[in-house]
C-alpha cells in the first residue's frame, strides 16, 4: 500500500486520523511503501488476509457493516490518533523545516503541510475544501507539468519506431560474462546477479580479479547492513559470481559487458577475442562512455551483435541504461539488451552512435563551462553552490573529483579530437593532476577530503587557477566576479542545451523526452524541472540563441548557437513539440 500527497481515499484529511500526524506526514511526503502487517498494527487496514481470500474476505466486511454485524466507522470524524493542538503545531514545524531542507525548490511538500494542518485546526471538513482548492493550484504549476511530463516520457522510451514495432521476442538471456572487475565493471556484475543473472567476471591477474570480487562482495554487504538483504540472501546471490581469468568459460555465454579501461586498441583486442570465443549468438556489449562503437568494432566480422551498454556510476545504483546502437546493430540485440535492463531494474534509453552517445555527449559542455567562468573570474565554490542549489545532486567540480581526474582527462580530449571548434580547452585539469592532485580517490582535487570523504574548499586552489590562466592567456572578466545566479545557471546549462539541440537535430536520440529522461536518470537533473529540453523550452529558443550569441561574440566559438537552435529561434518556435498536459 502507498501513499501519495492527494489520494482520493485517505489523503490529507483521513490518513492522520487513521495513523496519527507524524506518520501520516511521513508517508505523504515521502511516499514510501507500507507493508500490510504494518500497514496493519497503524490502524491504517482493517485486517490482512492472503491474497487468494482479499475479494471474498472484502465482501464478508462490507456485508457485516451492512447487516449490523460491525460497526461503520467514518475515520474523517476519528479524532483518537491525533495529537493536542501544541504538540500538532510543533510536529508542523518540524516537518516544514525538515521539508524545506531536503527540496527547497519544491513547493508541494509545503502546501501539503499546509493542508493537513488546515484540517486539523479548521476541522475536516475545512480540510477537504482546502485540500481542493490546493490541488486545483498545484495541478496547473510548472512543477507539476514538469512532473507529469518525466512520468509520460519514462513510458516513451519502450517505444523505438523500427525496433519495438516489429514484433520481435526477446531472447532469453541464461549468462552474462564482465570484462573488467573495476569501479564499473563491479557495479555492472552487482547489478546483474541482484536480478539473478550468473555471472563471469574476467581480469588480466588473479589480484585485480579477487580486488573486482571484493568490490561485488562489498556492495551487497552494504545492502546487508541497510536491511536491504538478508544474509542468506547475501550469500545466495554471491554465489552466481564466478571469476575466470581466460575466455575458456565464455563457451556459453548469451551476452558479454566489456567494462575496461577508455583505451581504442586494448577494446578492439578484447573484441576481436570476444568474436572467436563466443558462441555465434552471444550479444557483445561496450560500456564505453565515449568511443565511438564502429572504432571498437573495427576489426571483427559480428558489427550486428556489437552495441553500447552505457551504465553509470555507480553501476548498481544509477538508474539509466544508456544502449547505444549502430547502423549494424541488429534489432534483434536491441530488443535482447533492453529486456535485460527492464530485468535489472535500469530505465533503458536507446540512442544512436557518436563520441559521447547522447548523455556525455550533451552534458560535455558542463564541466567546460564552469571551468571557463572560473578562469575568467567566477568564484569556483560559488559555482558548485549555486548549480546544487538549482538542484543537481552536486556541482561540476564536486562531479570532476568523484569521476576522477584522470577518466575527466580521457573523456576530455575524446571531445576535443572529435569537436575541436567548440570544446573549451583548458589547462586546470592536467596541472592538478601533475601535482598528484586526482580527486576524491587522491583526497586532493577542486576539494579536500577528510577520511569520511567529506569534502571541504582547498584555499590552494587559487594558484593553479592562476598558473591556467597565464598559460591560456585568459584575462579575469571583471564583469563576472559578481555574476548573478541566474546567470551563472545559464552560462553552466545553455550550452549543455546547445548541445542536446545538436544531439536531437542528428538523431542520435528518437525523441527530444528520451534526452530529458537521460539527462535526469544519467545525471542527476532535478526532475521537478522536466528535464533537459523541457526546462529549456521554458526559456524560449529565441531567448536562449540569444544568450549563446552574446556570450560567444565575448568568449569564442564554445558559446555558438548551433543551426538547428538558430532555425527555432528565426522562427519562434519552442526547440521541441512537447505533450500539453
Amino acid at each position: 500500500m502507498k501513499s501519495r500527497t492527494f489520494d482520493s481515499i485517505y489523503g490529507t484529511q483521513r490518513l492522520p486520523r487513521l495513523v496519527g500526524i507524524a506518520k501520516a506526514l511521513e508517508m505523504m511526503l515521502t511516499s514510501k511503501t507500507v507493508k500490510g502487517e504494518e500497514a496493519h498494527a497503524l490502524g491504517l487496514v482493517d485486517a490482512v488476509v492472503p491474497p487468494n481470500e482479499l475479494v471474498s474476505a472484502a465482501c464478508q466486511w462490507a456485508l457485516d457493516i451492512s447487516e449490523c454485524r460491525r460497526p461503520w466507522i467514518a475515520s474523517l470524524y476519528k479524532t483518537e490518533k491525533l495529537d493536542s493542538l501544541g504538540e500538532a503545531r510543533e510536529i508542523f514545524k518540524f516537518a516544514r523545516a525538515q521539508a524545506q531542507k531536503q527540496a527547497p525548490n519544491l513547493i508541494h511538500p509545503l502546501v501539503c503541510i499546509d493542508v493537513v494542518e488546515h484540517g486539523i485546526v479548521s476541522g475536516p471538513q475545512a480540510g477537504l475544501y482546502k485540500e481542493f482548492e490546493s490541488f486545483q493550484e498545484l495541478v496547473r504549476s510548472y512543477i507539476s507539468k514538469s512532473l507529469v511530463h518525466i512520468f509520460f516520457s519514462l513510458r516513451g522510451t519502450t517505444k523505438i519506431p523500427g525496433i519495438t514495432d516489429l514484433g520481435l521476442v526477446p531472447r532469453q538471456v541464461k549468462k552474462v560474462a564482465v570484462l573488467g572487475g573495476g569501479l564499473m565493471g563491479s557495479g555492472i556484475a552487482t547489478a546483474l546477479i541482484l536480478s539473478n543473472y550468473p555471472v563471469i567476471l574476467k581480469e588480466v591477474n588473479d589480484q585485480f580479479m579477487q580486488a573486482g570480487i571484493g568490490r561485488v562482495r562489498a556492495n551487497l554487504q552494504s545492502r546487508v547492513k541497510k536491511g536491504k538483504m538478508t544474509q542468506e540472501e547475501f550469500e545466495k546471490t554471491l554465489s552466481l559470481l564466478k571469476g575466470s581469468l581466460d575466455y575458456e568459460s565464455f563457451i556459453d555465454v548469451d551476452m558479454v559487458i566489456e567494462a575496461v579501461i577508455e583505451n581504442v586498441s586494448l577494446k578492439q583486442q578484447i573484441f576481436s577475442d570476444l568474436e572467436k570465443y563466443c558462441p555465434p549468438h552471444c550479444i557483445l556489449a561496450s560500456n564505453t562512455s565515449t568511443i565511438d562503437l564502429n572504432l571498437i568494432g573495427k576489426q571483427t566480422k559480428s558489427q550486428d551483435r556489437i552495441i553500447g551498454a552505457h551504465f553509470f556510476s555507480p553501476a548498481h545504483v544509477m538508474p539509466l541504461l544508456e544502449i547505444v546502437r549502430t547502423k549494424q546493430t541488429s534489432p534483434q540485440v536491441i530488443v535482447d539488451l533492453m529486456d535485460v535492463g527492464k530485468k535489472i531494474r535500469k530505465t533503458p534509453v536507446v540512442v544512436g552512435n557518436c563520441t559521447g552517445f547522447a548523455v556525455n555527449r550533451m552534458f560535455f559542455p558542463y564541466t567546460q563551462a564552469a571551468i571557463l567562468l572560473v578562469e575568467h573570474g567566477v568564484d569556483l565554490y560559488e559555482i558548485d553552490r549555486v548549480i546544487t542549489k538549482f538542484g543537481m545532486p552536486m556541482g561540476p567540480f564536486r562531479l570532476a573529483d568523484l569521476v576522477g581526474f584522470g577518466v575527466a582527462i580521457a573523456t576530455g580530449m575524446q571531445f576535443v579530437e572529435n569537436f575541436a571548434e567548440r570544446t573549451y580547452k583548458s589547462l586546470l585539469l592536467p596541472l592538478m593532476q601533475e601535482d598528484k592532485r586526482g580527486g576524491e580517490t587522491t583526497r586532493k582535487g577542486f576539494y579536500l577530503y577528510d577520511d569520511r570523504r567529506k569534502a571541504k574548499p582547498d584555499p590552494e586552489l587559487r594558484k593553479y587557477i592562476e598558473k591556467a590562466r597565464s598559460i591560456s592567456g585568459v584575462a579575469v572578466d571583471p564583469k563576472l566576479a559578481r555574476l548573478p545566479e541566474k546567470d551563472i545557471v545559464e552560462m553552466i546549462f545553455f550550452p549543455v542545451v546547445n548541445e542536446a539541440c545538436r544531439v536531437f537535430a542528428e538523431g542520435i536520440a528518437v525523441k527530444a523526452a528520451d534526452l530529458d529522461i537521460a539527462s535526469v536518470m544519467g545525471m542527476g537533473f532535478p526532475p521537478y524541472r522536466g528535464g533537459i529540453m523541457f526546462w529549456a523550452d521554458s526559456f524560449g529558443s529565441k531567448y536562449i540563441y540569444s544568450r549563446l550569441e552574446e556570450w560567444s561574440k565575448t568568449y569564442g566559438e564554445f558559446f555558438e548557437p548551433c543551426a538547428f537552435l538558430a532555425e527555432q529561434s528565426a522562427k519562434g518556435a519552442p526547440l521541441v513539440r512537447h505533450l500539453n498536459f
